[in-house]
């Protein structure tokens, strides 16, 4: 056994073995801990530990002398949970070169469990010469020592009694997913305890829990949670992978958010609600070679990161944020698996989003490499328990349809064919007709299913669907970018006003939109997601890009008026319809026998008809006694014959109901979004007789 001495004033003793190079990160036994950091082209590395009661101050500096397999390792007896620690790390600091290493920067570990504060700004953690003028003063190198204000990484106890916690494992074509940020949703709720509002414990609480389960949905899928530093509110700015965002914890921030996360995926398992994280492994916070030496940039930049080929003081940014993660090098890639694998096995967490995947399957070519990223994800046994959906682009190119098979999409053709197709824009039936079917023409020929297509007609970046039907244009005066931010292509209409107006037939033509637009993406085939706050008409009033709004514009208000309450009524019992008729959310893709889309004078739509820029009105005819298919628990999926009218026509359409057989045909109106009713007591309309569908409205009906 050996003994390092504390390079510090403090001059303690601390016992020390050789430890492991695995696994990587600080493992806690019940005895001591093992440190083990990855860094390829360090010349030296320095575990340091700090006062947990005065986190400035530096209480060790150990020099690490075990290196195995480019890990530098060491076991330290007696260290219990709740220590403060970071990495110095050594080696040239040769920007040219792609080098950045200053062991003046104390370093966050890439696999910490926990972080002990706020991840801000302070000039002291740029790796650089920052008070120099000169424009490349990222070539000189800072001599500030970093380590009394940079946040420190904290041991962590991972022990939990999860008792008998299980994953709902819905069935993902019978989701309905729920996009929310943990701060946003529960802020301003009324009735929660002030100090849990906006963290894990608010987001798990019976309050909380209850209004999911009336609204319908089945999985929670979380902004980004894992530790990201503060100049986005959204959280896309990673430094963390394997932490939780410490900001949403109400118990603590040395090790408690991690018992906090934990307490909230089982509170909402037993509700049978599934977790969904939306993850960034594409780029992390450190920017630019004019960014923050947090972590990766300091322990080995080379490794880490994409480089300009013959100038590898730049980063390749192919995510608008100045680096790109090099998945091309088997130990990032073993970074990002082992990350993913801990937010299953340990956090219990049933799926994924990846923010920008098309970034994550990058090649480094000058480097000889090709991102084994999907083909690694595809024989992982963990991974292929859970839910794995890409963000098929990235700011180069658009691979909607292009993932492999175990994979879900975004699928942003839905979304931009119904918004323009609810619109009234021309030319928009005959995509609008495939995206209804689950999008056959991009999912249909590679094994995978309808469910594969995530259909969305907003998401947290953009307008929500208030303010799709309420705004032409962009209004983000109030993110402090002179309204340059943000997408000016959003497909949205105002329905004749910009903003809110006392106009009550826009005012009802709005609601109208809004509800047709959740009618369809709920009676599609494929997989819903629902954004926080469309259920009852939250508005950014014209924000289409609050990533930096924490306030009002991006908080989930619950001071409903009746219209908010009414739509809200209105989109759970469409969630309850979905869960009600199988039919609607089918494992496969439906069949030319099972299925046709109609004329309103009752003939079959033809391609022409489809492909005839002023058709408005489609009609799609589904046929249940044609499916043989049985549902999870070997029940028939059902014998409904529906009638499903889109009319985005500026005036009403009077539609021919089929004649089906020599029985008397009657046809029931079980959903109608011209006056929000579902299931209304209506007099049926006998088949070969027309029905009034009402100008930019929908209407499902059902043969009686």
């Amino acid at each position: 056994m050996s003994k390092h001495t504390s390079a510090t004033s403090d001059e303690e003793t601390i016992q020390s073995k050789p430890g492991k190079p695995y696994p990587l990160g600080a493992t806690y036994d019940g005895e001591g801990v093992n440190f083990a950091l990855f860094s390829e082209s360090s010349t030296a590395a320095y575990l340091c530990l700090y006062d947990a009661g005065d986190p400035s101050r530096e209480v060790a500096r150990i020099p690490l002398t075990e290196r195995t397999e480019l890990v530098w390792h060491i076991y330290l007896d007696g260290l219990q949970p709740g220590q403060l620690y970071g990495y110095r790390v050594d080696g040239p600091y040769d920007p040219k070169a792609g080098y950045f290493f200053n062991p003046n920067k104390l370093l966050l570990d890439p696999y910490a469990r926990a972080i002990n504060e706020p991840v801000t700004h302070n000039d002291s953690w740029l790796g650089y010469d920052y008070k120099n003028p000169s424009d490349d003063r990222y070539l000189i190198m800072s001599e500030e020592d970093s380590g009394p204000t940079m946040p420190k990484s904290v041991v962590v106890d991972s022990s939990f009694d999860w008792e008998d916690d299980q994953a709902p494992d819905v069935p993902l074509h019978r989701s309905v997913i729920y996009e929310m940020h943990v701060k946003g949703f529960t802020h301003l709720h009324p009735t929660l305890p002030e100090n849990i509002r906006g963290t894990y414990a608010g987001l798990g609480s019976a309050e909380s829990i209850d209004y999911l389960k009336k609204l319908g949905v089945t999985a929670v899928e979380l902004l980004p949670v894992h530790q990201f530093t503060d100049e986005s509110y959204w959280g896309y700015n990673s430094i963390g992978f394997f932490a939780p965002q410490n900001t949403y914890s109400s118990s603590g921030m040395a090790g408690q958010q991690v018992t906090e996360f934990k307490q909230m995926i089982k509170n909402l398992h037993k509700a049978g609600l599934e977790v969904i994280l939306d993850v960034v492994y594409n780029h992390t916070a450190e920017g630019n070679q004019f960014g923050p030496m947090l972590s990766f940039q300091g322990i080995d930049n080379r490794a880490y990161y994409h480089q300009v080929g013959d100038k590898p003081e730049y980063y390749m940014d192919y995510t608008g944020t100045g680096n790109t993660v090099n998945l091309s090098h088997p130990r990032v890639l073993q970074m990002v698996m082992d990350s993913l694998r801990y937010w299953v096995t340990d956090m219990h967490v049933d799926g994924f989003r990846f923010d920008l995947a098309a970034a994550l399957i990058r090649t480094d070519e000058e480097a000889g490499r090709v991102s084994s990223f999907l083909d690694t994800v595809a024989q992982d046994p963990i991974l292929a328990q859970v839910k794995l959906i890409a963000e098929p682009w990235d700011i180069q190119s658009y691979h909607v349809g292009s993932f492999p098979v175990r994979w879900s999409e975004w699928n942003g053709k839905y979304r931009d064919a119904l918004r323009g197709f609810w619109k009234g824009d021309d030319g928009k039936a005959a995509e609008t007709s495939l995206r209804l079917l689950g999008s056959p023409d991009l999912y249909s020929s590679d094994g995978r299913s309808p469910a594969n297509s995530v259909n969305l007609i907003t998401a947290h970046d953009g307008f929500t669907l208030n303010d799709l039907v309420s705004y032409n244009e962009k209004h983000n005066e109030a993110n402090g970018e002179d309204n340059q931010d943000g997408s000016n292509d959003n497909l949205s209409w105002n329905c004749g006003a910009e903003g809110p107006t006392d106009d009550p037939e826009i005012n009802a033509l709005r609601e109208r939109q809004k509800r047709n637009f959740l009618t369809t993406m709920l009676l599609s085939q494929g997989t819903p997601m629902l954004v926080m706050g469309d259920e009852c008409g939250r508005t950014q009033h014209g924000n289409n890009n609050g990533y930096n709004q924490d306030s009002e514009i991006s908080w989930m208000n619950w001071d409903w008026n009746d219209k908010q309450q009414a739509l809200f009524d209105f989109t759970s019992q469409l969630a309850a319809l979905r869960r009600e008729m199988p039919i609607l959310s089918r494992r496969k893709f439906f069949t030319t026998e099972q299925v046709q889309f109609i004329r309103p004078d009752g003939h079959e739509m033809t391609q022409d008809d489809l492909n005839n820029p002023g058709t408005h009105c489609i009609a799609l005819f589904i046929d249940g006694l044609q499916v043989t298919e049985q549902t999870e628990d070997g029940q028939d999926i059902g014998d409904e014959q529906l009638v499903w009218v889109l009319n985005a026509f500026w005036e009403d359409i009077p539609f021919k109901l089929p004649k089906i057989g020599r029985k008397q045909s009657m046809w029931e109106v079980v959903i109608n979004t011209f006056d929000g009713q579902i299931n209304p007591e209506t007099e049926p309309t006998k088949g070969g007789q027309e029905f009034t569908v009402p100008a930019r409205s929908s209407v499902l009906l059902r043969m009686k």
